[in-house]
């Protein structure tokens, strides 16, 4: 994972170095060679995502690749790396805050017993009986059809159990290590709140917007009650992406690994002009 761009590109290289010294262990290393096992967890995971995404723009810039940017947002931890892409936090203190939520995520995913599960097909409104009746929560919006429930492994369970007797077409337990976005994670956010007071916020140089609203948010204020919200609140992904095109967004970019996100751009409307990077071999000729 991003291999490719540490070795082709001194300014992805820069990001790593420093990501090892900010972090005080070799995240390059696991990031490169694994194990996967290591990697997945969640204290790595994040901050794994977040350098390899800003990696990707450091090479788009190097190269003079990087057209002019007008928009930033990322689903779930990709808000963090889209708020230092627009100069919110520098890249330590953006790590840093990232590193801080992942491993308060992780510390509450242990304390905890909670499964996720995707649900295909329905609409909002069908999901809120569901959520109703099982006693979980709606964790993601993240395209027409494609949400995610959150919650108490075994609440997740019965609702997978009775989906079909209740006409729902489509459930697919997911793998995770915990219930995100839900009230599971409060801890974690309690925490998370107390540390991000510590952190100074700048205005965004250019708009972003936030899951807890698909509202673009601009104050430093905000941005901190947005980013501590977002731990146990639903991420409004499709509302995000609707919002950047109702603003003037005319292509998607996305900077990360697998093309998830490319992917359900073009489920929420095939007409959007999406591109996705994860290597140097991906990047615009």
């Amino acid at each position: 994972m991003g291999k490719s761009l540490a070795d082709g590109s001194a300014a992805a290289r820069a990001l790593y170095d420093e990501a090892n010294r900010v972090l005080g262990w070799d995240l390059a290393k696991i990031c490169f060679e694994g194990p996967e096992a290591e990697l997945t967890q969640t204290r790595v995971c994040q901050p794994a995502l977040f350098v390899h995404g800003l990696a990707i723009v450091a090479v788009l810039k190097e190269q003079g690749k990087l057209p002019a940017v007008n928009f930033a947002l990322g689903l779930s931890l990709g808000e963090v790396t889209a708020l230092t892409t627009a100069g919110v936090f520098d890249f330590a203190t953006g790590l840093r805050v990232v590193a801080r939520r992942g491993e308060l995520m992780q510390q509450a995913c242990e304390k905890s017993t909670g499964g996720m599960a995707a649900i295909i097909g329905e609409e909002r409104a069908k999901i809120a009986e569901l959520c109703r009746e099982f006693d979980v929560e709606a964790a993601n919006f993240n395209a027409p059809g494609q949400i995610i429930v959150s919650g108490e492994k075994a609440k997740i369970d019965a609702l997978v159990a009775g989906a079909k007797d209740r006409g729902v077409k489509r459930v697919m337990p997911l793998n995770v290590a915990g219930a995100y976005h839900s009230r599971l994670m409060e801890p974690a956010r309690a925490e998370f709140a107390a540390f991000l007071e510590t952190v100074t916020f700048n205005r965004p140089q250019f708009t972003v917007f936030t899951n807890t609203t698909g509202q673009a948010v601009s104050e430093p204020a905000q941005i901190r009650a947005a980013l501590v919200k977002q731990v146990v609140s639903s991420v409004l992904w499709e509302d995000c992406m609707r919002s950047a095109v109702a603003a003037g967004a005319t292509e998607f970019w996305e900077c990360g690994p697998g093309g998830i996100l490319a992917g359900l751009a073009r489920r929420t409307d095939k007409a959007w002009v999406v591109k996705s990077f994860s290597e140097l071999s991906e990047l615009p000729a």
